[in-house]
C-alpha cells in the first residue's frame, strides 16, 4: 500500500499531539527499536520489531507498516534510519520519530532496509500486538491472532492490558488464547508453563495443534505435557472434524434439495421426466441477475433488499415458462416417457442456447446482500458461513410452504385427486389439464426459487443447471419419487454422505460411489425409502 510522506507526516504530527506528551517522554522505545532495524544481522533486527510492537507507540505502528512496504531505509552518513519515498528521480526522506517536513536527498545516499519471511510473521505480529487496543472489534480479533501465530514474552504486558479492558466474550477468548500461547513458548517457571498449556488444551483448533506440536518435540515436562495435551486435542479435532463435515453435508443437501423439489413435483406426481427442469433453475439464477442490476442502477441503497424482490420475480418466470412449456409440447407426450425425455431434452438445449445469445456465454455476476457476507468462527476453528445458514433455513421454509400447498389449498387437492385416480377425479369436475398446468408450473416456479439460492454460491452460466440435474434426479428416485418427505430425508442424506466420503475418495469418485449406492438400493427397494403415490404407480 502506498502512502505518500506527507500522509505519514501528517498522522506521525496527529498521533503526536493525540498523546499529549512531550515527544522526548516516549521517544526511547521507539528510537531504541529504529537502532535496531538498522544492524545488519536478522535476530537483532527481529528483536528490534518485537521491541517496536511491545512499546504501544502508534508511530511504531507507522514504522512497522513502512518496513513491511520497503520504504524503509537507512542513511549511509549516519546510520540513521528514515521513512523514504521515490518520486521520479527525486527521493524524499522524513525522521519517523520526530517528523517534520519531508527532505529531499539522493537516493544512492541511502540503503533500503531488507527483511526476510522470519522477519515479516515478526512484523505482523507487532503490528498484531499494537492494534489490541482498537475500537473495531474484529481488528482486535485479528491482532490476538497475530500475537498468537508469533508469541514472544515482550508482547504479554500489552495482551494482559488489552485483556483487562476487552468486554467482548468472543474476542476476548481469543486473546486468552494468544496469552496461553506467549506463556506457553515463553522462557518463565516452568509450573507457568505448564498450566499454559493446560489452557491451550481447551482450545481445540488446528493452530493450537501447531503449536503443540513443536512443544512436544522437545524434551522434559513441558514437552511430555503437551505431548499429552495434544492427544486430547487430537480427539477433539476429529468430533469439531465430524460437526464441520455434517454442517458442509446438511449445506449441500439443502441446495439438492431446493434443486429437486420442483422436480418431485413434475417428475413424481405427474410422471414427467422433464430433461429440461436444470435450464428452469438457471431462469431462476438470471432473472437474480437482472433483478439486482436493476437495483444497481435505480435503487443502489436498497441491494440488500434485492434478494426479496428476486424471489417471487424468479418463481413468475420459470412458472410461466414451465406451464408454457407443458401447454405447447408436454400434455401431447402424456403417457409416452421416452418421448418427452427427448422433447425436454431439446427444449433445454434451445434454452441454454437462449441465454447464452442474450447474456453471452461468461460468467454473470450476481452479489450477495451485506446481511449473507462473512461467516461464524467458533473457537474450535469450525467456520459457518451465513450464505450457506441462509440456504438451509430458505430450503426448508420452501418445502414447509409447498406442504402447506398441498395440503391446506384446492389446488393441492385438486392435484392429490389428480394424482390418486385422474379419471374419478375428471367426473366429479375437476379440470384435470388445467390441473396439469398449474402442477407443472408449481414445479417449474420452484425450480426458479432454487435458482435464486444458487446463484448466492454458484457461478450463474448457462450450464448452470445442468450441473444439478442428475443429483436432483438421485435424490427424487432414493427418497421415493413423488413424495416431500422422501426428497427432504434424501437430499440430507446424500449431502451428508457425499461430504464424509470426498475426503477419502475424491469429490468425482464419492458421486460415482453413491450413484452405485443408490442402483443397488433401488434394487432391494424400487419406490425409494417412501412409497410413490403418482400417475406413474397408478397406470
Amino acid at each position: 500500500m502506498s502512502v505518500s510522506l506527507r500522509s505519514i507526516v501528517a498522522v506521525l504530527l496527529l498521533a503526536f499531539a493525540l498523546a499529549g506528551v512531550p515527544l522526548a517522554a516516549k521517544a526511547d522505545a521507539v528510537t531504541d527499536g529504529l537502532a535496531g532495524l538498522a544492524d545488519r544481522s536478522f535476530s537483532r533486527k527481529v528483536e528490534a520489531v518485537t521491541q517496536l510492537g511491545a512499546s504501544g507507540d502508534k508511530r511504531a505502528e507507522i514504522i512497522l507498516n513502512a518496513l513491511l512496504d520497503g520504504r524503509l531505509y537507512v542513511r549511509n552518513a549516519d546510520g540513521a534510519v528514515v521513512i523514504g519515498e521515490e518520486r521520479g528521480q527525486a527521493f524524499l526522506a522524513a525522521d519517523p520519530v520526530l517528523g517534520g517536513e519531508a527532505a529531499e536527498a539522493p537516493l544512492a545516499d541511502f540503503t533500503k532496509i531488507t527483511v526476510n519471511n522470519r522477519m515479516r510473521g515478526a512484523i505482523r505480529g507487532a503490528l498484531g500486538a499494537l492494534t489490541l487496543f482498537s475500537v473495531d472489534g474484529a481488528t482486535r480479533a485479528a491482532a490476538a491472532d497475530a500475537v498468537f501465530k508469533t508469541p514472544s514474552a515482550d508482547m504479554l504486558p500489552l495482551l494482559e492490558k488489552a485483556l483487562a479492558r476487552e468486554t467482548d466474550a468472543g474476542v476476548k477468548r481469543r486473546m486468552e488464547r494468544a496469552r496461553a500461547a506467549v506463556a506457553a513458548v515463553g522462557a518463565g517457571e516452568v509450573a507457568e508453563r505448564l498450566a499454559a498449556i493446560q489452557i491451550l488444551g481447551d482450545f481445540a483448533d488446528p493452530d493450537v495443534r501447531s503449536l503443540l506440536g513443536g512443544l512436544a518435540a522437545g524434551d522434559g515436562e513441558v514437552a511430555r505435557a503437551a505431548g499429552l495435551t495434544l492427544r486430547r486435542l487430537d480427539e477433539s479435532l476429529v468430533l469439531w472434524g465430524a460437526a464441520g463435515n455434517v454442517f458442509q453435508g446438511v449445506s449441500l443437501g439443502s441446495v439438492l434439495l431446493l434443486a429437486a423439489v420442483g422436480l418431485a413435483i413434475t417428475f413424481g406426481v405427474m410422471g414427467v421426466i422433464n430433461m429440461a427442469h436444470g435450464e428452469l433453475v438457471m431462469l431462476g439464477a438470471y432473472t437474480t441477475f437482472v433483478v439486482q442490476e436493476a437495483f444497481r442502477t435505480h435503487l443502489p441503497g436498497a441491494f440488500d433488499h434485492s434478494l426479496f424482490v428476486a424471489v417471487p420475480a424468479a418463481f413468475l418466470v420459470s412458472g410461466l415458462v414451465g406451464i408454457a412449456l407443458e401447454r405447447g409440447v408436454i400434455r401431447f407426450l402424456y403417457g409416452r416417457p421416452l418421448e418427452t425425455l427427448l422433447a425436454t431434452w431439446g427444449i433445454s438445449l434451445v434454452l441454454q442456447q437462449l441465454v447464452r445469445s442474450v447474456f453471452g456465454p461468461t460468467n454473470r455476476e450476481v452479489g450477495s446482500p451485506s446481511w449473507m457476507s462473512g461467516a461464524y468462527e467458533t473457537a474450535s476453528g469450525l467456520v459457518l458461513t451465513y450464505n450457506r445458514i441462509a440456504i438451509i433455513v430458505f430450503s426448508l421454509l420452501v418445502i414447509g410452504a409447498i406442504a402447506l400447498v398441498l395440503r391446506r389449498t384446492s389446488l393441492g387437492l385438486s392435484m392429490r385427486a389428480v394424482t390418486q385416480n385422474r379419471r374419478m377425479a375428471g367426473a366429479m369436475g375437476i379440470r384435470t389439464g388445467r390441473v396439469d398446468a398449474l402442477t407443472f408450473g408449481l414445479g417449474s416456479g420452484i425450480a426458479g426459487v432454487a435458482g435464486v439460492a444458487l446463484s448466492q454460491i454458484d457461478n450463474v452460466s448457462p450450464n448452470l443447471g445442468q450441473a444439478y440435474i442428475i443429483d436432483s434426479f438421485m435424490v427424487v428416485v432414493f427418497g421415493g419419487v413423488g413424495n416431500l418427505w422422501g426428497t427432504l430425508v434424501g437430499a440430507f442424506t446424500l449431502g451428508i454422505v457425499n461430504k464424509f466420503l470426498e475426503p477419502y475418495a475424491g469429490a468425482v469418485l464419492g458421486k460415482i460411489f453413491v450413484l452405485v449406492a443408490i442402483i443397488l438400493f433401488i434394487q432391494k427397494r424400487p419406490r425409494g425409502l417412501f412409497a410413490p403415490k403418482g400417475r406413474a404407480v397408478e397406470a
